[in-house]
């Protein structure tokens, strides 16, 4: 599920790009997230905060934040890690639920420095969850990155966290651990070692295409080029449409590519379902605290089907609450659906039943 890479020498712009790879549509849409919300951790409400910063999300089914950057130019990208084990819970260590994890950096942090100070110091854990789609077991890792040029991959090997704290980190695919990944790579050539470089989907393969390429660029001429050129290493590292490889859903197709401007605070989206590219700047949203969620409809009113494109910051609609799922809440959603899918045959109906029930259930308008 997805590749990560970052250029922290974008003609004087750290530029990061992203690709979103699953086996199934996310009904990803943009959420606008401001100062001053009062969030939890969302297993069992111990640990609280308010948000110090705003940001902007891509969202998976209006449930978490899956990426995203926020005003200070912390950027995140949760992508998948099928060797993921977050060990038994431990109640004296701080725990986040898998759906808030991204978005707790994100409220949080300014950089990653603090991001990583925060974590050393504290040592959370963070809590697995229900995949509230009732199809698979999520497993994730997160990189996060800021307009320094810092870079950090957290990843949870046998029940330890793990940091990997370093300018030098540029590319996060998926399997194997981020130590073995660093440690393939130098394999190829013009990386370190001798062999060609890999043209398949798999993941430590469109590593070493990410690292390659972005080692390569020549220093863009404006923030167009650099954007541009961005676009050409995700999308050589992107996986084509095909029947997903049972059990893996990191082997299936790129569904959206993200690339941040975190210097200069844009962040642009694209579907590869959808022709048309649209970008939001956040210097001219307004993130103070009591202004409130905002919602850019991707999937329903404002489809890019129908001519979205372009900038969309003064698109934003007005939401109650941006309703970032609990551990029981993603439960409860999975059984809903398991329960639809046993007894309707088409997948739409299965969706018109959930949407029935989910906003009573989460809490959401």
């Amino acid at each position: 599920m997805c590749t990560r890479v970052m250029w922290p020498d974008a003609g004087g712009a750290v530029v990061v790009g992203r690709n979103m790879d699953f086996h199934m549509d996310l009904h990803t849409n943009l959420w606008k997230l401001p100062r001053g919300v009062a969030r939890d951790d969302r297993v069992h409400g111990k640990l609280t905060w308010t948000a110090k910063y705003g940001s902007v999300v891509a969202g998976v089914f209006d449930l978490l934040s899956a990426d995203g950057v926020n005003e200070k130019g912390l950027a995140g990208h949760v992508l998948w890690l099928a060797e993921s084990e977050y060990g038994d819970p431990d109640d004296s260590r701080p725990q986040l639920a898998m759906s808030v994890w991204l978005q707790y950096y994100l409220d949080n942090f300014a950089t990653v420095a603090e991001a990583v100070e925060w974590t050393s110091a504290n040592n959370p854990q963070v809590i697995p969850m229900a995949d509230p789609t009732g199809g698979s077991h999520p497993a994730i890792h997160l990189a996060l990155d800021d307009a320094s040029g810092d870079s950090v991959v957290f990843e949870y090997i046998d029940g330890k966290l793990d940091v990997y704290h370093s300018k030098d980190y540029l590319v996060m695919t998926n399997s194997p651990s981020y130590d073995q990944q660093i440690e393939l790579v130098k394999k190829v050539e013009g990386l370190g070692g001798s062999d060609p470089l890999p043209g398949t989907c798999d993941a430590k393969d469109r590593f070493a295409r990410a690292l390659y390429y972005v080692k390569k660029q020549l220093p863009p001429t404006s923030q167009t080029q650099a954007v541009a050129a961005m676009f050409s290493i995700i999308r050589n590292a992107a996986q084509p449409f095909r029947a997903p490889e049972p059990g893996k859903p990191d082997l299936s197709q790129t569904l959206w590519q993200t690339v941040t401007d975190l210097t200069n605070l844009r962040y642009v989206f694209e579907s590869t379902t959808r022709p048309n590219i649209v970008w939001v700047d956040l210097a001219d949203l307004d993130f103070s605290e009591g202004s409130g969620p905002a919602k850019l409809d991707l999937v329903k009113a404002l489809d890019v089907e129908n001519g979205l494109a372009g900038n969309v910051t003064g698109k934003f609609a007005p939401r109650r609450v941006f309703p970032i799922i609990s551990i029981d809440q993603a439960a409860k959603l999975g059984e809903l659906v398991v329960a639809a899918k046993k007894t309707l045959g088409a997948a739409q109906q299965v969706q018109d039943v959930v949407d029935e029930k989910f906003a009573g259930l989460v809490g959401s308008d």
